[in-house]
């Protein structure tokens, strides 16, 4: 058996694992610190795909940068462990539901999905993934939507102040 299977195989459990822990955390700091395992196993799933600018990119951004965001909110909002988990809502069951037709939606997409994947032009293949290139690409093609979150985080952030501000 090939060993990258066996590696892609464990990354994948263990970010399923790590997301489940993500949603049923009882507290808002161990949800977020499965977060971050979850950004760690997904880094390491693309580096089995040889994408490493996105790996390194995964692990900068998303485990460090934006993970250190969440954790201020969440100290900054003083949230605590959640009380009893409450009995099952129409709002719950209707977004469970949902959940499992989106869930079934995604199985039937994946199994039309036709298995062999076309090779790479050569001359694309030698700046693929390159930092040039996906520089270019966010600073040119994509500056608007780069410029559009960065504002949406630090209205996020200035939000999150003045709610733990108004409570003291």
């Amino acid at each position: 058996m090939n060993i990258e299977l066996i590696l892609f195989g464990a990354f994948a459990l263990l970010t399923l694992l790590s997301a489940g822990m993500v949603i049923f955390a009882r507290s808002p700091i161990n949800s977020a610190m499965a977060l971050v395992s979850t950004f760690f196993f997904l880094a390491g799933i693309y580096v089995l795909l040889w994408a490493h600018t996105v790996a390194v990119l995964q692990v900068l951004v998303y485990a460090g940068a934006i993970m250190v965001l969440f954790l201020f909110v969440i100290m900054l909002l003083n949230l605590g462990e959640s009380p009893t988990r409450g009995r099952p809502t129409l709002a719950r069951l209707a977004g469970g539901a949902a959940t499992v037709g989106l869930l079934a939606v995604l199985v039937v997409t994946l199994l039309k999905v036709p298995g062999d994947v076309p090779a790479m032009a050569p001359e694309a293949q030698a700046s693929f993934g390159t930092m040039a290139l996906l520089g270019q690409t966010l600073f040119t093609q994509w500056l608007l939507p780069f410029e559009a979150v960065s504002l949406l985080l630090l209205v996020a952030m200035v939000g999150a102040v003045v709610v733990a501000k108004s409570r003291i």
